[in-house]
């Protein structure tokens, strides 16, 4: 993955993941999304992908666990995990099944702890990291932005409980991108530019395995939208060849995160 320039302002590493699955009645995969609490500093009221920063306790375990991987990209596979449980109550890449049960109180020993750690110690768990594909990699250029890591992960069953946590976000839903897409021309939900662009992309995949084929084809390089002329309308833009079908929106209607 490509490295943060030298000169880059202060930013903050997250992981945000795209959980599939299939759809109960048929038809593409659907996806997982939370509508953010409107106080919320980032993305206040917006419905995004679950994730979160990056915290000191998810590289400790991620060295703990995957000492001979890229560090950044361990730890944001270990935030990616305990965010999905905190915010949705989803216990993802566990190699032992997961009950309903066991999912309910493991989150609650997480808000508890504050840390993924002990919730895998508690109930036995083992991760399996390789289960969280890279997907993208996000970054304005600007003081106090995001630095986030995008993965993919697929969960199968249609049939999964999923609870909002109500301090951060207001509600959970589940679509296909090309239905989260309909809802955000409608106005019905509102999303950020990289959250448009992303489903975009993944509008374009029939199934988890084609968003998998593509995600490892295509390197993850990070992407910093710019601003630009398009037919004499200002946009904001990104580059070409990163797999998005769509790559530029006017300036006029563009939601950013800040």
């Amino acid at each position: 993955m490509s490295e943060m320039p030298s000169e880059a302002p202060n930013v903050i590493p997250a992981a945000t993941v795209v959980i599939f699955r299939h759809c109960p009645e048929g038809g593409p995969p659907q996806l997982l999304m939370v509508q953010r609490a409107k106080e919320m500093r980032f993305a206040g009221g917006a419905a995004v992908f679950p994730g979160g920063k990056i915290d000191e306790a998810d590289r400790v375990l991620a060295a703990r666990l995957s000492p001979d991987a890229d560090p950044d990209v361990a730890a944001a596979r270990i935030a990616g995990i305990r965010e999905t449980l905190e915010e949705t109550g989803l216990a993802i890449a566990i190699e032992q099944p997961v009950s309903v049960a066991d999912a309910i109180a493991a989150r609650a020993l997480l808000l508890e702890e504050g840390e993924l750690a002990p919730v895998l110690e508690r109930f036995g768990w083992t991760l399996d990291l390789d289960k969280l594909v890279p997907f993208a990699r996000w970054c304005p250029m600007r003081e106090g932005a995001f630095d986030a890591r995008f993965f993919l992960v697929d969960l199968g069953t249609g049939a999964v409980e999923v609870t909002v946590d109500a301090t951060e976000n207001t509600r959970l839903f589940w679509a296909s991108a090309a239905e989260a897409l309909r809802l955000a021309d409608a106005g019905e939900i509102q999303v950020i530019f990289p959250t448009r662009r992303n489903l975009d992309r993944l509008a374009l995949f029939a199934t988890f395995a084609e968003a998998r084929a593509q995600a490892e084809a295509i390197p993850v390089r990070m992407i910093t939208p710019s601003q630009g002329e398009r037919d004499g309308e200002l946009c904001l833009t990104i580059p070409e060849d990163h797999g998005y079908p769509v790559t530029f929106q006017s300036m006029s209607t563009v939601r950013r995160g800040l």
